[in-house]
């Protein structure tokens, strides 16, 4: 073998070591993408600026600090991100750290739609309350673990009967993960707007809350009027036709659909009041 050859697998090799690297470093990203783990990851990223600008102004004291931060930080950030490194370990042992395609990713929201959708509508005529919540970005792992763990495949047979009146399950929310049922009877926080209108119980006002910390999507059927509500972004769509329901859901978790224009009652309980 010449030198040339082995100069070529030698840079070949370094290239596929990066390559490799940076996967790596994408699909953790990924893992820890929509949970408390990225605010973290910001706050260790301004401890490690300020222990540069620290040491580059010889400010002995703040960069002792630092540096005792940073000696300490690596049992810290193995306790902070353990829930993110089982789940990391979990994708690994089943095979599943490879990302499924988009296809596959479109076909299973339709499903989740229709399915929610159609339970919905079950629930709303025979006026059986219901609070479905589905994450978004915003990681909802601390509310998942309030109620009980199912991680089942979602269907409308599914959510129906665990809104039933008396089952063990009915009273609380459920939490929709991943098109998938992760939990039952979980505990939302309460909104404390008093932009609230009084006739509204303690599910819409807790859809309001959780769509003001989190990014999710709450459903809500009223037990008393039989109507369907939306909460997102701290907003309340009340008194959703069927056809306007599934539109807003296709369009917040489906490929964008140009929605047809249709004024749905709507109040920014931040404030500002719509239409």
């Amino acid at each position: 073998m010449s030198i040339a050859d082995f100069d070529v697998l030698k840079y070949l090799s370094i290239t596929i070591d990066i390559l490799l690297v940076w996967y790596v470093i994408y699909k953790l990203i990924m893992v820890i993408k929509g949970t408390k783990a990225v605010q973290l990851l910001k706050g260790i990223f301004v401890i490690l600026m300020v222990t540069v600008i620290s040491d580059w102004f010889s400010l002995k004291t703040l960069n002792w600090m630092m540096e005792q931060v940073l000696l300490w930080g690596v049992l810290g950030i193995i306790i902070i991100f353990q829930p993110e490194l089982r789940r990391a370990l979990e994708q690994l042992g089943r095979g599943r750290f490879f990302s499924r395609t988009g296809g596959q990713e479109e076909e299973e929201q339709e499903k989740m739609v229709e399915a929610i959708t159609k339970a919905t509508d079950y629930m709303a005529k025979r006026r059986i309350g219901a609070l479905m919540s589905i994450e978004r970005e915003t990681g909802m792992g601390d509310y998942i673990e309030t109620g009980i763990g199912l991680q089942a495949k979602i269907s409308s047979e599914l959510l129906i009967n665990i809104f039933i009146p008396n089952t063990p399950l009915h009273d609380g929310a459920v939490i929709i993960q991943k098109n998938m049922v992760a939990a039952a009877a979980c505990y939302l926080p309460l909104s404390e707007s008093p932009f609230i209108s009084k006739e509204l119980g303690t599910r819409h006002r807790a859809a309001l809350g959780i769509s003001e910390v989190t990014d999710s999507v709450t459903v809500i059927v009223s037990e008393e009027t039989g109507s369907i509500s939306l909460t997102k972004n701290g907003e309340l769509h009340r008194d959703l036709k069927l056809e306007q329901f599934k539109q807003m859901l296709a369009n917040e978790f489906i490929t964008p659909i140009k929605p047809k224009q249709t004024s749905t009652p709507r109040w920014n309980w931040r404030g500002k009041k719509n239409g």
